[in-house]
């Protein structure tokens, strides 16, 4: 019988390891380095970090990714620890990574050197990974409103626990895209800013009733009422926000001026003279916005303003390309967030219009965006070992992958996020707009 022990032995694993990092460094000269199962070190680059590194655990890593080359089996890797990046945050690591051109220059390994540098690892024994937290049911949820699981995947979403949202999210606890008025504020500065814009753009007045669909933990309720003397009612699905909310609400002695409900807004009805919906629509279902928007409608009174503000992709050539759910976007779908689906900016708009709204603006808050979420994987990053205690290591390091991955999809353009004002016209006739946007740029009292 053939000998297979010298081709797959410790060694030659180690050497097959050390000689395709070498030649990959020649191509990619990226700025970290590789540490080996041994401890050993090998830099991708000729001007590496000198701690910034991913450390592969086991020669079985290089086995298992071999046999299933995909991006969810990487993942997997990372969120049960068998992949670690070490010396620096998720940031620092794909700022390092990001390296122009590095498909075609990986393209330039002989195919000889990779077949030879795979050998010793092909029957390397592998460990069965099993993350624990993804979501079990229908991680898509492209279905009918009635169908659709909503509040197991808000609940999924958002039910960590209060605690752990605070450790990266800002006194105001905005689980949503800040806005930077100097691109060196603060994220604290940020989030102010952004209620504040959020109620200008509604035009909000003292005595009018507003809602807020999916209020998160009540921030821009009570800014709302605090300083816009509106009558704000805010409606979520999490049983933690709500109860985070309440307590808000009571601490703030704002029991006259802001309701918080536990409750679905399909179940609503009574008239409002504004809405917001604060990254709320990306998980409606893109199937469902005609019943969304038209909910929406039936709760505003003619001449009501609604403020939609959601992230979304950018359009397609065909609407099953659109449609194709791309790998890093299944795994949003299974670890983070089950049931979301983005849509394009010109099909919102589309949608509005066919549901009586007049579509006033639209704004890009992109960049806005890849900072807000930089800003939250540094601070849960810096964070780690609160977060481990509160949720697991698995958990956290895939919300650390999440949004550090977001952050980058943002800057790279491949999300986008709008906030888009429009009107409900019952009647014909003018819209209660001023003239100019100069309002929504004049700093508050």
């Amino acid at each position: 019988m053939f000998n297979l022990l010298p081709f797959t032995s410790p060694a030659r694993q180690l050497e097959a390891a050390r000689t395709v990092l070498a030649r990959l460094a020649e191509s990619l000269n990226a700025r970290f380095s590789v540490e080996l199962w041994d401890g050993s070190r090998v830099p991708l680059g000729a001007d590496v970090h000198p701690d910034l590194r991913v450390a592969i655990k086991s020669p079985g890593v290089i086995a298992a990714l071999l046999r299933w080359p995909t991006l969810d089996n990487l993942v997997r890797h990372y969120a049960t620890g068998q992949i670690e990046v070490l010396g620096g945050d998720l940031i620092d690591f794909f700022e390092a990574a990001r390296v122009e051109r590095s498909r075609s220059r990986m393209r330039r390994l002989p195919a000889s050197l990779l077949l030879k540098s795979a050998w010793p690892f092909l029957f390397a024994p592998t460990q069965p990974l099993r993350p624990e937290h993804a979501y079990d049911g229908d991680q898509v949820g492209r279905k009918s409103s009635d169908e659709r699981k909503n509040q197991d995947y808000i609940q999924f979403h958002y039910d960590l626990g209060n605690d752990f949202y605070q450790l990266f999210l800002d006194p105001q606890m905005q689980y949503s895209c800040g806005y930077f008025t100097d691109w060196n504020n603060t994220l604290d500065e940020a989030q102010l800013d952004k209620l504040d814009m959020i109620c200008r753009k509604l035009r909000l007045a003292p005595g009018e009733r507003m809602l807020d669909i999916g209020c998160g933990w009540g921030g821009l309720v009570c800014h709302a009422a605090q300083h816009y003397g509106v009558k704000a009612h805010g409606v979520t699905l999490s049983q933690t926000q709500f109860d985070f909310a309440t307590q808000r609400v009571r601490r703030l002695g704002l029991e006259d001026q802001v309701q918080i409900e536990l409750r679905d807004y399909t179940t609503l009805d009574g008239k409002y003279d504004k809405i917001s919906s604060i990254g709320m629509y990306e998980h409606v279902g893109i199937k469902n916005y005609p019943a969304y928007f038209g909910k929406i409608n039936s709760l505003l009174r003619d001449r009501g303003i609604l403020l939609n503000h959601g992230i979304t992709r950018p359009a397609k050539r065909s609407k099953s390309r659109f449609r194709r759910i791309r790998p890093e976007q299944r795994l949003i779908l299974k670890y983070i967030f089950p049931g979301g689906e983005l849509d394009h900016i010109g099909h919102t708009c589309e949608t509005l219009e066919t549901c009586r709204f007049e579509v006033h603006d639209v704004e890009d808050w992109r960049e806005h965006y890849y900072l807000t979420t930089r800003h939250w994987c540094r601070r849960l990053s810096a964070r780690q070992d609160e977060a481990i205690r509160m949720v697991g290591p698995e958990r956290y390091r895939l919300w650390v992958a999440y949004l550090a991955g977001v952050s980058f999809a943002f800057y790279d353009n491949s999300a986008r996020i709008y906030q888009v004002v429009a009107s409900k016209h019952a009647t014909k006739g003018r819209a209660e707009l001023p003239p100019t946007r100069a309002d929504l740029y004049r700093h508050a009292a």
